[in-house]
């Protein structure tokens, strides 16, 4: 897939920028703060519908402007695309494709595939489980655009138990209304499983409901993280050996918060309301769900040592970069087509030869949007073949 145009208006710093991109490379060449790292953003968003670096939308809207826009023409195999994002400072989003607006979301992931790979992923090793939390669902979500909406549904029951629980701990004779998500029916069929015969008191009954639904959404999420591992882990181990010229293994792990002795739905869906009992007397006095795929872990060794607390800098660099190579090597396997590439600023962060590594790699395989402060990392080869834009207080020249 080629991005061919990037229109933002409204957007961060950019009032209403259009760009056109002619070489599978790309340099953005400029100082810091200039608008660079919003451009990467603008893409990712139309990947994955995520930023990595805000939360809110009106974070991302131009301030003092209510409505921000994103577009882009996309080449595929399949032709051409037209993308766009519209976010609003007070309101919901819209996304569109080819120019009819969605009425689902969903329907937007999956067009366009990245891979980003800033400076701020470096922190994946030695930062909380919940950054590899994100960084695996992220990945997830491109690959099958469906676990989007399996998570949201999984946060929003988590949410609901919690409010039960946390009202529960308050004054436990209050009940808490019960509202069923979609694909409820497997929930009902475990609670009259965990139920057995006798009736139980009304708070209990309405927190059975929600242990099952739980189970029944949670073994959903489970399952496809450990698949995606277990397709991920030998690609980043080889890339990480070619990286480390043989002397170092990587093993990744997924390390769930329910036991995953096989991948068969009833079975795990046993083993979490197995643990939810075992666990049942701490959550009543905390107030919240200690178990679940919210509490998930992704463990990283190298040559059998933890790399989070024992790798050195440059071991956990090497990590990092393999994981972004393996993730473009994935997302190229399932969908069948080369992803996007975004580089920011991380040719500062690498070594000399962890860059070499990475732009051997690349070559023309991948269009590369890459940001940096000077031109001093490309070798000669690399700028002939790149198309080369200087970014400035939200203006885009080329140089």
């Amino acid at each position: 897939m080629y991005l061919k145009t990037l229109h933002l208006r409204q957007f961060r710093n950019y009032r209403d920028q259009q760009v056109e991109f002619f070489a599978p490379k790309t340099i953005l060449l400029g100082d810091n703060a200039q608008g660079k790292s919003n451009l990467l953003e603008a893409v990712e968003l139309l990947a994955t519908l995520r930023s990595h670096r805000a939360t809110r939308d009106r974070e991302l809207v131009q301030e003092g402007e209510a409505i921000g826009q994103i577009a882009a023409t996309l080449e595929k195999d399949t032709g051409l695309t037209d993308l766009a994002i519209a976010l609003r400072a007070n309101g919901r989003r819209t996304v569109a494709l080819n120019g009819e607006t969605l009425r689902r979301q969903l329907d937007f992931l999956g067009v366009m595939n990245a891979v980003q790979f800033s400076s701020l992923d470096l922190d994946l090793v030695r930062g909380g489980p919940g950054q590899r939390r994100s960084w695996l669902d992220a990945l997830l979500t491109q690959l099958e655009p469906v676990y989007a909406y399996i998570l949201q549904q999984y946060n929003h029951v988590l949410r609901q138990r919690n409010a039960f629980l946390k009202q529960q701990r308050k004054d436990g004779d209050r009940p808490v209304p019960v509202s069923f998500v979609d694909e409820a029916v497997p929930a009902v069929e475990l609670l009259a499983e965990s139920a057995g015969s006798e009736a139980m008191p009304p708070d209990a009954t309405q927190l059975a409901i929600w242990d099952a639904q739980l189970a029944a959404i949670g073994s959903r999420v489970i399952r496809r993280r450990a698949r995606v591992i277990e397709r991920l882990a030998p690609i980043a181990q080889f890339w990480h050996q070619a990286i480390s010229d043989n002397k170092e293994l990587l093993e990744v792990n997924y390390a769930p918060n329910v036991g995953l002795e096989q991948d068969n739905p009833a079975v795990v869906q046993q083993a979490f309301l197995a643990k939810i009992q075992q666990r049942a007397i701490a959550e009543h006095y905390q107030g919240t769900s200690l178990v679940g795929p919210h509490r998930d872990e992704v463990e990283f060794t190298i040559n059998q040592t933890p790399a989070r607390q024992y790798g050195s800098q440059g071991q956990q660099r090497t990590l990092v970069l393999s994981l972004k190579l393996a993730e473009l090597k994935l997302i190229e396997s399932v969908v069948g087509e080369a992803p996007l590439l975004l580089l920011d600023d991380v040719l500062a962060e690498l070594d000399l030869n962890r860059q070499n590594k990475l732009l051997e790699t690349i070559q023309d395989r991948f269009q590369t949007l890459i940001t940096t402060t000077h031109l001093g990392s490309f070798d000669a080869q690399w700028l002939k073949s790149s198309q080369i834009l200087t970014v400035e207080a939200g203006k885009i020249r080329p140089s």
